[in-house]
């Protein structure tokens, strides 16, 4: 006989297993349902690898390019690329033992398996070879299986040669050229983790700037960057094609009409990620997909079949682990009946983890003059922080955007050190509708990177005291 939940949840990525904690919180008899280590994607081939990664590229490259403005001699300095990968490896499976710590702490069952509708409430559990081991029933079903990386239908990913994220972060051996195929958030990551080792390091993205969903003076900050590291980039391009060659790969891109032939030993798929819709039962149970992820009514998240609910990365963009955590929540708490305001979109930050790195919330410049706006910016550089000096991290700045008639925050857009700590104050303000006059008036402690936020809203009103 089938084992009957209250609710159970698909898939246990940061939207996942925090709706099952939330829900067995609220009271509901929880399984959650995943076929690999607890943590999804996020925990154990993203968010935190990642990380992992780049702090050991930040450490290298600050003591062999910037030890000696600080008196530090470090004649003979080396890495052992396979221990970076070790460590990397071993942070992700700490944090997946971790969430199994909290299903145990929250008797949530963690049914280990792949899952697939029977119908809206009943679920087979297959195992590794696709045999059915296990049955359940549950009255309500969050669908949070996340993204996969989005594939080039013109070029092959053979995952050896031309690899994604997941190959990226375990490669046995450092690759003597990587090209990477789009400039977000985890092409920008790769690329300068790949390059503080010494990798040759191209960079394609067909857009005409790379991070191009953040603010452009943002992103011009970090491809100056990148151009003085070495690192060739090509923006306003497109890959035509990508063929493994021998031991190397060619890639042909054109940009303004003129081909160019690239080669490298590897190339990085980072143009992006789709749903993982497939496979699950969702068109045999009737659930709406467009575009590649499931259509859901956003002020609860449910799908078009009654007590069936989909959140994180399947559902689309903004593809966030802590937006898929919020989602998680919310959607637990409107099927109990609790009642709250809808996730406001608009004050969600996004972050971007290289050196220097990126983080912003809101509107952006240009987006806000599209909408006719009436703005008040200011912007505080960390050129001009006693704090930046002290440490060494000058580079970069903090820029506000208020609404020129209420002192409303729109946007605000950092590049430089510890960015994506310091949007957590802006990203407040923008939750609690906060105007300037609130930053400006708060005492920030002296020194601090924070200051720069003080500084960049009172420059916005003609008010700033240290530029």
């Amino acid at each position: 006989m089938a084992k009957r939940y209250d609710l159970a949840v698909l898939g246990s990525g940061p939207g996942g297993y925090t709706a099952a904690i939330r829900a067995s919180q609220l009271g509901f008899k929880t399984a959650i349902i995943e076929r690999d280590n607890l943590g999804g994607i996020c925990l154990n081939w993203g968010c935190i690898p990642t990380k992992s990664l780049l702090k050991n590229a930040e450490l290298f490259d600050m003591m062999k390019n910037h030890s000696g403005a600080f008196g530090i001699k470090t004649e003979g300095l080396s890495y052992d690329f396979e221990k970076i990968i070790k460590r990397s490896r071993n942070v992700s499976a700490k944090v997946s033992k971790g969430v199994e710590y909290l299903m145990k702490k929250n008797k949530i069952d963690h049914i280990k398996g792949f899952g697939k509708f029977v119908s809206a409430k009943e679920i087979n559990i297959f195992d590794g070879g696709g045999k059915l081991v296990d049955t359940i029933k549950a009255n309500h079903v969050i669908i949070a299986t996340g993204a996969s990386p989005k594939q080039i239908p013109s070029i092959e990913v053979d995952h050896k040669n031309i690899i994604t994220s997941t190959e990226a972060m375990s490669l046995e051996k450092q690759p003597g050229e990587l090209i990477i195929i789009g400039a977000g958030a985890i092409g920008v990551e790769f690329a300068y983790f790949y390059n503080a080792l010494g990798t040759k390091v191209t960079l394609i993205e067909m857009l005409d700037s790379i991070l191009p969903i953040e603010d452009s003076e943002c992103s011009k900050v970090v491809e100056s960057n990148f151009k003085k590291r070495g690192i060739e980039i090509f923006t306003g391009a497109k890959v035509i094609e990508a063929k493994v060659s021998g031991k190397s790969v060619k890639v042909v891109i054109e940009k303004g009409g003129v081909k160019t032939e690239l080669n490298a030993e590897k190339v990085l798929n980072a143009i992006g990620v789709s749903g993982n819709i497939d496979g699950f039962g969702l068109k045999e149970i009737g659930v709406e997909t467009e575009k590649g992820h499931i259509k859901v009514d956003k002020s609860n998240y449910r799908t078009n079949i009654q007590d069936v609910y989909a959140i994180g990365d399947v559902i689309g963009a903004p593809w966030l682990a802590h937006v898929a955590s919020a989602e998680g929540v919310h959607c637990v708490e409107k099927i109990k009946g609790i009642q709250k305001p809808d996730i406001d979109y608009t004050a969600v930050p996004g972050c971007t983890y290289c050196q220097p790195q990126v983080a912003s919330i809101g509107l952006t410049e240009s987006k806000a003059k599209q909408l006719g706006l009436e703005l008040k910016i200011g912007k505080f550089p960390f050129s001009a922080s006693g704090k930046s000096a002290a440490i060494g991290e000058r580079e970069g700045f903090v820029k506000i955007i208020f609404d020129a008639n209420y002192g409303e925050l729109l946007g605000a857009h950092i590049v430089g050190t510890e960015a994506t700590e310091l949007i957590a104050e802006l990203t407040l303000a923008k939750k609690l509708e906060a105007t300037y006059d609130s930053i400006i008036n708060t005492i920030h402690a002296h020194p601090t990177l924070s200051e720069a936020i003080m500084e960049a809203a009172a420059n916005a009103y003609g008010e700033a005291l240290n530029i």
